[in-house]
């Protein structure tokens, strides 16, 4: 008890006075439940609250990305105004963006199957690569919010963000589109047929896309059409900013004011689902309102145990990875990878590890969770060595 009280002091007293620490820490949090589900010793045996929803409905997991795009679109919101002061920033922020995309196809590409002898990185990855990802989608939602947040006001940004979740829905709904055959759909939000699916079969190529196989048409569960709406998703994010940076309101106000909007589009999104509903592999409307709901009740959460009432120590683990987001999302990705390219016998290191070690602990499911809280833990002595020494990897 002794060792981990020093310890999350040492976290605690690293903080930046500047940074808002509720944010850290739902990013942190949100960071580390990712890793958690992307790394399970087997993905035949994981715990039903860390899969995503088959197609349609909402799962704890399926939270996780919309969150990542919330806290975007909030800290977009915090900087705008000194970005405005300083229009070099474009250059900055191009960078940026161009640094997330070309680290998602990275992580693409860094895999080689050992295992098998016919394997071509050339043919199986480089010719294959897909364009699209977790990254490439930030990069995109990013640049795009930006701009929007650089040019418009709160009144206009609320515009677009109606204007978004209303006409995403009515293309779905009305726009007709047609396959190979001549076959007319309009209207369609089944696997593999849906207007999204459609754009991305013809604009990207089914080789280049996530479901290659879907049918009729191949698509991307971070495709192109549905990056529309994950824009709004950010701006519900720049909203929340400027609830923050009201200095007008005391902290228990900016508490209630974000639990309001929360508890609100909570209400909408769900009365909208009845029409439209909550699919995270095609952003729909209501998925946007629902997913920011509970990111902003949870940020109002946040903000009232650790600013208000005082209860930090228990959330150093999360300050080390929230405030390194990034880098552990590329650190953790790598490692992972190379679990899977090294062959022990007829399998990989991270098979043998599961199926040696893992899998008979109490049952197969309970090993694959350890397996991945493992993994966490492995990455956390990494993240906090970096937090030591202040080292932040930033893009």
């Amino acid at each position: 008890m002794a060792f981990f009280t020093h310890h999350t002091e040492k976290v605690l007293s690293r903080c930046n006075e500047n940074r808002l620490l509720a944010l850290d820490v739902l990013r942190g949090i949100t960071i580390t439940a990712m890793v958690l589900v992307n790394n399970p010793g087997s993905w035949s045996h994981i715990y039903a609250p860390l899969k995503h929803a088959q197609w349609h409905g909402l799962t704890p997991t399926d939270l996780i990305f919309p969150f990542f795009v919330f806290m975007m679109g909030i800290s977009i919101g915090i900087v705008i105004q000194r970005a405005k002061s300083f229009p070099i920033q474009h250059t900055k922020i191009w960078v940026r963006t161009l640094k997330l995309f070309g680290l998602g196809l990275f992580l693409f590409l860094f895999y080689i199957n050992f295992q098998q002898a016919e394997f071509s990185w050339l043919e199986d990855r480089l010719y294959k690569i897909r364009f699209m990802g977790v990254l490439q989608r930030l990069a995109l939602v990013y640049i795009i919010t930006y701009y929007i947040a650089f040019y418009t006001n709160l009144k206009a940004q609320k515009i677009i963000l109606i204007g978004i979740l209303i006409g995403y829905w009515a293309i779905n709904a009305f726009v007709p589109y047609y396959d190979g055959a001549g076959n007319k759909f309009v209207g369609e939000l089944a696997f593999g047929n849906s207007l999204p699916a459609w754009l991305d079969n013809i604009v990207i190529g089914s080789q280049h896309l996530y479901y290659k196989n879907a049918q009729p048409f191949a698509f991307d569960p971070e495709g192109l059409l549905s990056t529309i709406p994950a824009v709004a998703s950010a701006i519900t994010g720049i909203l929340v900013a400027n609830v923050l940076n009201n200095a007008k309101l005391e902290k228990l106000n900016k508490v209630k004011t974000l639990a309001t909007y929360g508890v609100g589009m909570l209400f909408i999104g769900y009365l909208m689902s009845v029409i439209v509903p909550i699919n995270k592999q095609l952003w729909t409307s209501s998925f946007v309102l629902v997913t920011s709901a509970w990111a902003c009740i949870m940020l109002a959460g946040l903000i009232w145990l650790l600013d208000i009432k005082g209860y930090k120590k228990w959330s150093a683990p999360f300050v080390v990875f929230g405030v390194n987001a990034i880098g552990f999302f590329v650190f953790s990705g790598v490692l992972a990878r190379i679990l899977l390219m090294i062959p022990v016998g007829n399998t990989s290191l991270k098979g043998h590890l599961y199926h040696q070690y893992f899998s008979q602990i109490i049952s197969p499911t309970f090993g694959s969770f350890l397996f991945a809280f493992s993994f966490c833990c492995i990455c956390y002595l990494v993240f906090y060595k970096l937090y030591q020494k202040q080292i932040i990897f930033k893009v």
